[in-house]
């Protein structure tokens, strides 16, 4: 080693010695929490979380952070911002795997150091899924087309964007790209998406390939809205819709988006078949999912009848009055035919509202969110989590899930240990994703906020996180795969009748209807 080299590793090492921070000898007791941000005090954590970074708010001229486990396991960070390493974060939860990851603050104020009392997280062994996707967009009523599709790793910060809808929405063709759904958390490989207006269609993808079709056929309302992949089959059950926005002059909750008329169809992607589940002309039926097995099918629906003809106009004055119930049908795997529909949730006879009805992977829970009245949630303040347990009806709303804000959309992940779901508690405008750990007893533990690699991320994203979702492994397709399959024409789908075993149970059949002229798609509104 030539002695410049020498002299500049012996510098260096002095160098990192002199800048690593020391805890103090002596500290003050505050008496109280620190104030940081993101703030995820006693949120539990999975075992492969990225790194729960955040900022110092508290007032001070220097600042020293301490992590540490029972085992002994601490790493130790000077600095208002405190950005772990994720080596050194990944040793720590492994140590506190079945205890506590504990996180000490000091600050120094006016010459003297103040200690604030020690927050805690517990960490389970119960992994969550390396993956999840959802869509960014603009809180906003005109800018729809400025969205994204994203997969996101939930072990680190590495995120990518599946599809870019301004690569396709040029001049007055413009485009709205909806959420993206697996079939099975994208164990299968098989997700879809849809585009609306320029080059509509829905967007299948299987591995590396994808092909777009148009489920609009004569005999159905629209083209395919909510979807739910079945998960062993290669089949999608859609609620087909008519939807409008209303806006408000005094309501602080802006809009309400209104289902003019709703349906449900089945599709088989294999017969490019599209038949009819729910085809009634006063029920309004939305949000179908599956049951872990496959051979149930729950969703919502409202009764409305008309005080008049005109309809829109009928739900534009007595939106309120809409209350969704959640209802299932039976599916016999072999034929592919639903059964007679049942009630789930009666949530109308509480004077509220169920949408977005989820089954957890073992069968036992439906969550829901229930709202003072109609589905779109992501807009109503009164909107919260609820739990039901399958087996005997029991209900509660009274977990750790709900906040003051908007409580919505939400997903189990694969071993059915992890929720994660949508909120506007941050500051009830943008919507942010929280995890949440769900125990075997079926207890939801308190939330964490999707961590991000800066403490500032979400005071700068001035967009929302719509419709995430839990996957296993990543989307296959590349980016320029899908650009290319959006450009493609849309195979048109095939109409092929009923799908219910009974005649009986499809009820009155809804008129094929135009909706008004300010239509817009319920996604394009989130």
């Amino acid at each position: 080693m030539k002695i410049e080299d020498y002299i500049l590793s012996i510098a260096t090492v002095v160098l990192l010695a002199a800048c690593t921070p020391s805890l103090p000898e002596q500290a003050e007791e505050t008496g109280r929490m620190a104030q940081v941000m993101p703030d995820n005090n006693g949120a539990t954590l999975p075992p492969n979380i990225a790194p729960l970074n955040f900022e110092v708010l508290e007032e001070g001229k220097t600042f020293v952070t301490r992590l540490s486990t029972r085992s002994g396991e601490e790493w130790i960070g000077g600095g208002r911002t405190v950005c772990i390493d994720l080596e050194d974060w990944q040793r720590l939860l492994t140590a506190a795997v079945g205890d506590t990851l504990w996180t000490d603050i000091y600050v120094r104020q006016n010459k003297a150091w103040k200690h604030f009392q020690r927050m805690a997280n517990p960490v389970v062994a119960d992994s969550i899924d390396p993956y999840i996707t959802y869509r960014l967009i603009r809180p906003s009523y005109v800018t729809y087309e400025e969205l994204t599709l994203v997969e996101r790793s939930t072990q680190d910060f590495d995120e990518r964007i599946i599809y870019d809808n301004m690569q396709a929405s040029k001049g007055n063709k413009g485009q709205c790209i909806n959420c993206h759904v697996p079939q099975g958390q994208g164990q299968s490989g098989r997700s879809q998406f849809h585009a609306r207006q320029a080059y509509g269609g829905t967007v299948l993808i299987d591995g590396e390939h994808a092909h777009k079709v148009n489920l609009k056929t004569d005999s159905t309302l629209s083209a395919g809205v909510y979807p739910a992949w079945h998960p062993t089959l290669n089949l999608i059950a859609y609620s087909v819709n008519e939807t409008g926005q209303v806006f408000h002059t005094l309501d602080p909750q802006k809009i309400e988006v209104i289902d003019y008329a709703s349906d449900l169809i089945l599709y088989d992607p294999e017969r490019n078949e599209v038949t009819s589940i729910e085809r009634t002309a006063h029920d309004f039926e939305s949000f179908p999912t599956w049951s872990p097995d496959g051979k149930t099918l729950y969703y919502i629906s409202a009764h409305h009848e008309p005080q008049g003809e005109d309809i829109d106009a009928d739900l534009d004055q007595n939106y309120q009055s809409l209350h969704y119930n959640i209802y299932a049908r039976d599916f016999d795997v072999a034929t592919h035919k639903f059964g007679a529909r049942r009630l789930i949730f009666d949530a109308e006879a509480l004077g509220k509202s169920a949408s977005t009805p989820r089954i957890s992977p073992d069968g036992r829970w439906l969550l829901c969110s229930v709202a003072d009245y109609g589905q779109f949630h992501i807009w109503h303040r009164s909107a919260d989590l609820c739990l039901i347990r399958i087996d005997d009806g029991q209900w509660t709303m009274d977990n750790d899930l709900n906040s003051d804000e908007s409580d919505s959309y939400h997903c189990w992940s694969s071993n059915g240990r992890w929720i994660i779901f949508s909120s506007r508690r941050m500051d009830g405008n943008y919507t942010r994703l929280y995890l949440s750990y769900f125990d075997t007893s079926g207890h939801a533990h308190t939330p964490l906020l999707l961590p991000q690699r800066h403490p500032s991320h979400y005071q700068q994203l001035l967009r929302s996180f719509n419709a995430a979702e839990w996957m296993t492994q990543p989307v296959a397709a590349s980016r320029q795969t899908l650009v290319d399959c959006i450009h493609q024409t849309a195979q048109p789908a095939k109409y092929a009748g009923s799908a219910l075993l009974s005649a009986e149970d499809e009820g009155s059949a809804a008129p094929i209807r135009i909706s008004k002229q300010n239509y817009h798609n319920i996604y394009e509104n989130e």
